[in-house]
């Protein structure tokens, strides 16, 4: 089964919308400034208390001190901590500390073998593969071909390429973003095509 990560929600109609559909993560992109998609701590918690229980909710951090993400982890805002930044391996230990049985998921963007290889041997639980920082942009798909661990695809995913993804690569998991979009804003409709890409390719 290939689990499904809707990430980059702001609004509460966006989780009113992920709790329809129903896929397996839910996003928050926390204390990211310059990201569009940016909430503060209090949204979080606001957004985290609407969204349904079977939906476990992930925080994106970049390069944000440990102490923070640790505290939210800690307290069962976010069920793992997704690292964006140039957070490395003495990072993810400080927050295993801080935080006793963390989920971590640390994120690679590829572009050349080199950065595949450094994904391979992250610290972290679970890696996530991008083609760039939120601006839906794929990557050349044959770095991930034959990866040594379970990943998390992402970049420029939607529901039209979303099978040919899944047969290709056999991600663990695929996390959607701008191409649950429209004019910047969460698109029910597309994630209902993008769920239903996913569960249908899965039951082939």
């Amino acid at each position: 089964m290939t689990r499904i990560k809707f990430c980059g929600l702001v609004r509460p109609e966006d989780v009113d919308a992920v709790n329809r559909v129903k896929p397996d993560f839910a996003g928050f992109v926390v204390d990211v400034p310059r990201s569009r998609r940016n909430v503060s701590v209090e949204t979080l918690r606001a957004l985290r208390a609407r969204l349904d229980a079977a939906v476990r909710p992930v925080g994106v951090f970049v390069d944000s001190p440990p102490e923070r993400v640790a505290a939210l982890l800690r307290d069962g805002t976010l069920y793992a901590a997704q690292l964006h930044g140039r957070e490395d391996a003495a990072y993810v230990a400080a927050l295993r500390r801080l935080a006793p049985g963390a989920v971590v998921w640390q994120a690679f963007r590829l572009h050349t073998a080199a950065d595949a290889a450094a994904a391979a041997a992250s610290p972290a639980d679970m890696v996530l593969l991008d083609g760039g920082a939120g601006e839906g942009r794929t990557f050349p798909w044959e770095l991930a071909e034959g990866f040594p661990r379970p990943f998390l695809l992402a970049g420029g995913l939607t529901a039209e390429n979303l099978p040919a993804a899944i047969r290709r690569l056999r991600p663990w998991g695929v996390d959607l973003s701008s191409g649950l979009e429209t004019h910047g804003r969460k698109d029910f409709e597309k994630m209902l095509a993008a769920a239903a890409a996913v569960r249908t390719e899965d039951a082939t």
